[in-house]
């Protein structure tokens, strides 16, 4: 699917002093009563000490900042508040300033909205300034927490962050960036994403559109721009297939052969018993594959839904270059990706690579037209979808916050609040346009420069 940071932005924050020495011995109990003693007898409290630390982080924000001690900042009528609900909060923001450690913080629960997480992140948005200065924060901080008497060694990261090994994109690094996002429990899955196990951004034709209607939408939407509606028992390629949920529309509406793929291995599993449940077995095969592992077969198009994000840059040429090579004649591919201006790679410092995509990419839809012909296919049409992925988000985080209490017991407080602050920072990078959704079509021309597409868009449109 896709990507976004705390704060969207779209070059990473500076390097900082990050560190994960474990911390000392205590219990935290304890630490927060001689924090609290301490601030009891500093003037004016937490906020006082911390004010001019969170001016450089915050600026002239909207949302206040509410602390262990009754302390606060910033105005009482607004969006909400963020509670920083004990010292450690500051410790992993001192620690790894910027961007890297209020993620911490907020994963640990630390620190916590007091409202609705997508208007108080889309008030917090001009703070991503403040947030990638990172070091240039810590001597305000180091003065803050020296006031407080709270020097101490930095708290652990929480154990959801991913370490990622190996060359990057290769194939083990692939699948372990792989597993990390998609096998934590298909059941936390279709609580999030619904009954249509759908991962990707849906296509809302009418505003009365449910989750599942959009999503089916955008799934004829892809078929019919790969031209599956013309022709009954085309071979059909659906890379980075998810739980399978384009492959049985593909098969079911169009009598499409297909073989879907994916490197997660909770997803294949998933996607085979809901293909046999579909009763589409003699239609659809899913395989644990590697895309560079695809060699001697042909098909006679080619679905990429979400999992271009996770090619990167030094592949990208590779990534077409192997599709062109299955395709035949007049043979269509359709990239779906998330798109960024100019680009953008999480760097090791975001939330983005530690706790949802490690060595995710967002490629410039324009790179990635030219990638594409400079592979040999000729791009014929570009459609943009980003207001629908706003729409899907909202959907996801509402399905997450609604079920809040199983999605804890499915995975734990940490896993569902990583989730939830990506989803929510995520629809704001879409409604301000950081974040881009594209539809890329193209065609493998025959020899001759015909295509065998249709004159205009009103087959699919």
């Amino acid at each position: 699917m896709g990507h976004a940071t705390f704060v969207h932005h779209r070059h990473a924050p500076p390097r900082g002093a990050d560190t994960d020495d474990p911390p000392r011995k205590g219990a935290a109990d304890r630490r927060r009563r001689a924090a609290r003693r301490e601030a009891a007898a500093h003037p004016g409290g937490v906020a006082a000490a911390v004010g001019p630390w969170a001016d450089l982080l915050l600026g002239a924000s909207p949302v206040r900042v509410e602390f262990w001690d009754g302390s606060s900042l910033g105005p009482q009528a607004g969006p909400g508040a963020v509670l920083v609900r004990s010292p450690d909060a500051l410790a992993h923001i001192l620690w790894a300033p910027g961007e890297l450690g209020v993620a911490r913080a907020f994963v640990t629960g630390e620190l916590d909205f007091d409202g609705d997480p997508l208007e108080l992140i889309a008030a917090l948005r001009p703070a991503g300034v403040g947030l990638r200065r990172g070091l240039a924060t810590v001597p305000a901080a180091a003065r803050a927490v020296q006031q407080l008497g709270l020097v101490r060694r930095p708290p652990p990261p929480p154990p959801e962050e991913a370490r990622q090994r190996g060359r990057v994109h290769s194939k083990a690094r692939d699948a372990e960036a792989i597993g990390h996002h998609y096998d934590v429990g298909n059941d936390f899955y279709e609580l999030v994403l619904g009954p249509s196990m759908t991962y990707s951004c849906a296509r809302f034709a009418d505003p009365d559109d449910t989750l599942a209607d959009a999503q089916s939408a955008k799934h004829e939407l892809v078929c019919r721009k790969l031209g599956l509606d013309q022709r009954r028992g085309m071979r059909l390629l659906d890379v980075g297939c998810g739980w399978g949920e384009m492959a049985m529309h593909a098969a079911r509406h169009h009598g499409a052969e297909v073989v879907g793929i994916t490197i997660s291995r909770e997803q294949s599993d998933l996607a085979r018993a809901r293909v046999r449940q579909a009763e589409l077995g003699d239609r659809v095969e899913i395989r644990l594959q590697d895309y560079r592992d695809l060699k001697g077969e042909s098909f006679d198009a080619i679905s990429s839904i979400g999992m271009f994000e996770h090619v990167g840059h030094r592949r990208m040429a590779e990534y077409f270059a192997t599709l062109r090579g299955l395709l035949g004649p007049q043979g269509r591919l359709l990239n779906h990706a998330i798109s960024s201006v100019g680009g953008s790679s999480f760097g090791p410092r975001t939330f983005t690579y530690r706790y949802v995509f490690p060595d995710g990419e967002l490629i410039d839809v324009g790179e990635v037209a030219l990638a594409m012909e400079a592979a040999g296919f000729e791009v014929r049409d570009v459609e943009a979808l980003r207001e629908h992925y706003s729409r899907t988000l909202r959907h996801w985080v509402a399905n997450l916050r609604r079920h809040w209490d199983d999605a804890v017991v499915l995975v734990g407080e940490r896993r569902a609040r990583v989730w939830l602050l990506y989803m929510a920072a995520s629809v704001v990078g879409f409604d301000d346009g950081g974040l881009g959704l594209h539809q890329v079509l193209a065609v493998a021309a025959d020899v001759d420069g015909s295509s065998g597409m249709p004159p205009t868009r009103r087959s699919w449109s």
